[in-house]
């Protein structure tokens, strides 16, 4: 049977094995789940191929950070514009996906990386007029749906759109995780649409759930003992060097 399978057994062990760093990941910093995954995948089996596997890990862990934030309906009442302006931009950015080169997609999400962790690092405090905040919903919305259509990145440019609305922790981490898990499922019915979801890579995800509620519950508990500030930052730098790498393979394509 195993002549059927896309995947070694060394291949599920890796996967599983970057769920869990992942998922420690998350638990110890509160960068997302996909942000420190993606990458390592990509550079191992390609943009392609990898985003299938983030979807049901990704959307198991957003459901369990929702379960805790509360604020559910005040932020579905807040936000549902932006979310409802994710869906056209998700299958647009799947059309992108198939007709740009690999290469192309890959440097574009090492481009995503570098300005998103540059952001993270950089921590600035900045808030957006009320009277433009509505205004920028629905193309924060679209956009944020086309880049996680053809990259799989899910926090550009909605990540500085919701850091400058000066919402509560709570508020802000139901909101981010909201659009998360919205975009997840989006794009599972368009990656099923392209035939890119098998049982096989259907399966190998569930088994990851494992992994990602052992690694959040771990990096959790650890976060009162480590310095976590400095280990995120160290996760940021090592995010932009994979970006870097990333976006460099569009040169060696080019």
């Amino acid at each position: 049977m195993s002549e059927y399978l896309a995947y070694t057994f060394y291949d599920i062990c890796l996967i599983l094995g970057v769920y869990l760093i992942a998922a420690l990941t998350k638990g110890l910093t509160g960068l997302g789940f996909s942000t420190t995954c993606l990458p390592i995948l990509v550079l191992i089996f390609g943009l392609k191929p990898t985003l299938p596997f983030l979807i049901i890990p990704s959307i198991a862990s957003n459901l369990l950070v929702m379960s805790q934030a509360g604020n559910f309906k005040i932020t579905l009442n807040q936000f549902w514009p932006l979310y409802i302006a994710q869906a056209p931009g998700v299958f647009l950015g799947l059309l992108l996906l198939i007709w740009l080169a690999p290469y192309i997609s890959t440097a574009i999400l090492g481009v995503a990386l570098i300005i998103y962790c540059s952001f993270a690092l950089s921590n600035p405090e900045f808030l957006i007029p009320s009277h433009l905040r509505n205004r920028l919903a629905l193309p924060t919305g679209f956009f944020t749906g086309v880049i996680n259509g053809f990259t799989g990145s899910q926090v550009m440019p909605l990540l500085p759109y919701m850091l400058s609305l000066g919402l509560s922790p709570s508020h802000f981490v139901q909101a981010i995780n909201c659009s998360f898990t919205l975009s997840s499922l989006l794009m599972a019915l368009g990656l099923l649409g392209l035939e890119l979801i098998t049982l096989e890579i259907a399966l190998i995800s569930i088994m990851g759930i494992i992994p990602v509620y052992i690694g959040t519950k771990i990096g959790s508990k650890t976060r009162e003992h480590l310095n976590s500030a400095v280990f995120r930052k160290l996760v940021l730098i090592s995010l932009i060097l994979m970006g870097c790498v990333l976006a460099g393979q569009f040169l060696y394509n080019y």
